[in-house]
């Protein structure tokens, strides 16, 4: 793994692409693995203020999350525990002063050969489209968008647990659909307290 890791972290596929964008940034991968981890959050990519910090979730989605998980910043932030890949390693950027998706290559390059160190994973959070259409491409369901798939998220729990963004521009999102934290919610922190204490 730590081989991988410095292989990742010296990663140069998207500069130009980056290069490119408003913020006109070099390549900065953001994510926190190990071989012990036993949740996976599989986020989307990193923002502008993970970008800067070099430490995933650190911006008020990240404040979020960690609430819906009912974790603190030191259970979350702990590799050998938790371990946070997004589908995007860098922030993509922006365009006309919104988040560029994930480059598709950093998934295409990466993801397996990380997941392959990552044999104790027993829980894995599927934080918006891009990760839940990677995760659940070998699920037998048509084809739904984010909503349709937190909706369903008993057919793939208690293994998979696909979430929403926690981004502030979901909260109308949370308010039409209180199910989401009447409902699912416990059910993710009772799992993950499973999972961390097993």
């Amino acid at each position: 793994m730590d081989a991988l890791l410095s292989e990742i972290r010296a990663c140069t596929l998207c500069a130009d692409r980056f290069a490119s964008t408003e913020t006109a940034h070099e390549p900065r991968p953001v994510l926190r693995v190990s071989e012990t981890a036993r949740i996976l959050v599989a986020g989307q990519a990193p923002g502008m203020k993970v970008h800067l910090s070099g430490k995933p979730f650190t911006d008020p989605s990240g404040d979020r999350l960690r609430d819906w998980m009912q974790v603190d910043q030191t259970t979350f932030y702990d590799a050998s525990r938790i371990g946070i890949l997004p589908m995007g390693f860098c922030f993509p950027g922006y365009r006309k002063g919104s988040d560029l998706p994930p480059p598709a290559i950093c998934a295409k390059t990466w993801r397996k050969r990380v997941l392959g160190h990552m044999p104790q994973i027993q829980l894995t959070l599927l934080i918006g489209g891009y990760a839940q259409k990677w995760h659940l491409s070998g699920f037998d369901h048509p084809k739904r968008n984010v909503s349709d798939t937190v909706a369903h998220w008993r057919d793939y729990a208690p293994g998979v647990i696909p979430l929403p963004h926690p981004s502030w521009r979901n909260t109308a999102w949370l308010k039409r659909n209180p199910w989401f934290e009447a409902e699912l919610l416990p059910v993710l922190r009772t799992r993950i307290q499973e999972v961390l204490n097993a």
